[in-house]
C-alpha cells in the first residue's frame, strides 16, 4: 500500500479530503511520531496517529451502501435544526461512510455511501456523466413550451444553464421523469422555480447503474461495486 495521508485518513475515519487535509495543516497528524505535512504518502508499516489515538492501517475494504433516504433527513453528518441527518437511520458500524453527493431535506430516494473515494469521486465528477433519475410532482401544469425548453435549450440559472430529460408520466402534466447528469445543488428544484413552478415531491429512483427498486424509506442495503 502507498497512498495518499489524506485520502487514508478520509477512507478510514470518514471525513472529507479537506477536513483531513485540515487535520494535517493543523498538526493533529502524526507519521511514526513525526509530525505530518500536506502530501504526504504512508505504506502499510507507518504507524498513524490522530490526536493521540492510533488509526488502523491495514488495507480498507470497501463498503457500498444504497440507501433510501425518507423525507424530512438532511445528508449531512450533523442534524439541521429540528431535520435529523440519515445517519440516526444507520447502525454504528456504518456510521464512519461517506454519501456519495447529496439530498436536501424535502427529498427522497436513493442514496448511496461508501468508504471508497475513487467510487465516490467517479460518481459526483460531471466528466463521468452518471445519469440520475427522479420522479417529479409540480404544483400545477407544466406548460409544453417550458418543457421544451427545459428539455432541448436549457435554463439558465446563477451557476450556469440546466438542461434536464423529461418524460410526462401523468395527463395533467404534474407528474414527470426528470434525468440529469448533473448534480448542482438543488438543481431541479431551482429549474423548475426560474420558471414559474414549485416541486413539491422529487424522489430519486436511478443513480448510475444502481437501480432503487422496492427498497422501502429509511432502509438501505449492501451492494457490489458497479
Amino acid at each position: 500500500m502507498d497512498i495518499r495521508l489524506n485520502k487514508f485518513l478520509a477512507e478510514k475515519l470518514g471525513l472529507s479530503r479537506r477536513e483531513a487535509d485540515n487535520f494535517i495543516s493543523n498538526g493533529k497528524v502524526l507519521i511514526n511520531n513525526q509530525t505530518a505535512v500536506l502530501g504526504a504518502r504512508i505504506t502499510e508499516n507507518d504507524k498513524i496517529t490522530v490526536d493521540g489515538k492510533n488509526v488502523d492501517n491495514s488495507p480498507s475494504e470497501y463498503i457500498y451502501i444504497m440507501f433510501n433516504k425518507p423525507i424530512g433527513y438532511v445528508s449531512s453528518r450533523k442534524a439541521q435544526g429540528n431535520a435529523p441527518t440519515l445517519y440516526a437511520l444507520l447502525p454504528e458500524k456504518y456510521k464512519y461512510l461517506k454519501t456519495v453527493g447529496r439530498l436536501d431535506k424535502n427529498s427522497s430516494g436513493l442514496i448511496l455511501l461508501t468508504n471508497d473515494g475513487d467510487f465516490a469521486f467517479s460518481h459526483t465528477h460531471p466528466k463521468f456523466y452518471k445519469l440520475k433519475t427522479y420522479i417529479v410532482t409540480l404544483d400545477h401544469a407544466l406548460e409544453p413550451l417550458h418543457q421544451q425548453e427545459i428539455s432541448d435549450f436549457g435554463i439558465q440559472l446563477e451557476d450556469g444553464t440546466s438542461k434536464l430529460f423529461l418524460s410526462k408520466l401523468n395527463n395533467e402534466r404534474t407528474e414527470w421523469q426528470v434525468e440529469m447528469s448533473e448534480g448542482r445543488n438543488r438543481q431541479i428544484r431551482r429549474t423548475f422555480a426560474a420558471l414559474g413552478y414549485e416541486v413539491t415531491k422529487l424522489h430519486r429512483i436511478e443513480f448510475g447503474a444502481y437501480k432503487l427498486g422496492d427498497l422501502k424509506p429509511g432502509k438501505f442495503i449492501e451492494v457490489n461495486k458497479k
